[in-house]
């Protein structure tokens, strides 16, 4: 019997190939799911870098929908419609499915989930082939701070009411948007910079990296421009930045539904009717000034209008102010009033040197009167 050793050679490599591929196939298709994870993720930074100089509000709305605790999956299993139903999302952030128990999928678009679910089943079936859907979207939490005028976390569904302080209740229905919450957290305050609304938003992956874009709410404002209303995705947080400076289309602004309609003002002082008024939101000082019946015409002094503002912190500021009807809105000159604000008009030096006259002859007033005492002392 003649040994062909290179045929038994050829045999035991053979074997040792066989042996490492299967023992490494385990490891191999549990990293494949992290790869696949990790190049998704690494794209979707890249194309975020690219975006930040371009419009974002184009690549941002693309965004996928992130898989979080409250959704409820529909999963359709094609070779085994037995195994196919509804399933919830846990708060922790995984989903009990048949066959392959608890997975973890918090965080992860469809896309990713549908290939990690492929994955498990693969394990278990032939042909895992699935479909993989979101059939009732959990509430979202977004964050809105800066220039709001209530700054909070809202929980945002379909179907929501708000109402904007001296305006109507607002109903919106359908998904989030931008507006939304910004009407929820009670409108803008006068300080806002539309132009530049900034929107921060998580990437899908386990990496839990965020983008950001800027929103320029302005447009969508004047010129109908759909695009900058974003639909809102759980974790959003909704920056609202302080302008430098006024705009010029501010009264414009102040008419849109993303801010308070009215605000209370008290106007004191030397002025036709004094007290607490209703004006629209972002009114002018001078504007203000006049709704109260305007100055008086000789005891009022133009030139020394006192603004009284409550801060936040509990502080009050004055800052003295002329009176122009010319002057257009500005910090500097007519600064829009906000509410609780008190405006004192000062008397002039005519109407002081009056009073004070007045409050020298009222004890002598059967004798003589103030115009005569004027008069001896000319």
């Amino acid at each position: 019997m003649i040994i062909n050793f290179k045929k038994i050679k050829f045999a035991f490599v053979l074997l040792g190939h066989l042996a490492f591929f299967s023992s490494t196939n385990n490891l191999i298709a549990s990293n494949s799911v992290q790869k696949v994870l990790f190049k998704e993720e690494k794209q979707l930074q890249k194309d975020n870098n690219l975006s930040l100089k371009k419009d974002l509000s184009n690549s941002i709305q693309k965004d996928h929908y992130l898989i979080g605790p409250g959704d409820i999956l529909s999963l359709i299993l094609y070779d085994v419609p037995e195994l196919s139903g509804d399933y919830s999302v846990l708060n922790d952030g995984t989903i009990q499915l048949p066959l392959i128990g608890t997975i973890y999928l918090n965080n992860l678009s469809i896309k990713q989930a549908s290939s990690i679910l492929e994955e498990k089943y693969r394990n278990q079936l032939l042909r895992p082939e699935l479909h993989l859907t979101v059939k009732a979207p959990r509430p979202i939490l977004v964050s809105v701070i800066g220039e709001i005028e209530r700054p909070g976390i809202y929980s945002l569904t379909s179907s929501e009411k708000s109402i904007l302080a001296g305006g109507p209740q607002i109903s919106n229905n359908g998904l989030p948007t931008i507006v939304d919450a910004i009407q929820k957290a009670g409108g803008i305050t006068q300080k806002a910079n539309l132009s530049e609304v900034i929107i921060i938003r998580k990437l899908p992956g386990p990496q839990n990296s965020q983008k950001k874009a800027t929103i320029n709410l302005v447009d969508l404002i004047l010129e109908g421009d759909h695009s900058q209303n974003l639909f809102l995705f759980d974790g959003d947080v909704i920056k609202l930045t302080k302008a430098k400076e006024i705009p010029s289309n501010t009264m414009k602004i102040a008419r849109a539904n993303l801010s308070p309609s009215t605000i209370n003002v008290r106007i004191i002082g030397q002025v036709e009717e004094p007290g607490q008024i209703n004006l629209s939101a972002n009114t002018p000082l001078v504007q203000g000034v006049l709704s109260a019946g305007g100055p008086l015409a000789w005891k009022s002094n133009k030139g020394n209008i006192i603004l009284m503002r409550v801060n936040e912190n509990g502080t009050i500021t004055k800052k003295r102010y002329k009176i122009d009807l010319n002057a257009n809105v500005s910090y500097k000159d007519n600064p829009p009033l906000k509410d609780r604000d008190i405006v004192y008009v000062n008397p002039s030096a005519l109407k002081k040197v009056s009073s004070g006259l007045g409050a020298i002859t009222e004890p002598i007033s059967p004798i003589i009167s103030a115009a005569t005492l004027f008069k001896l002392f000319n």
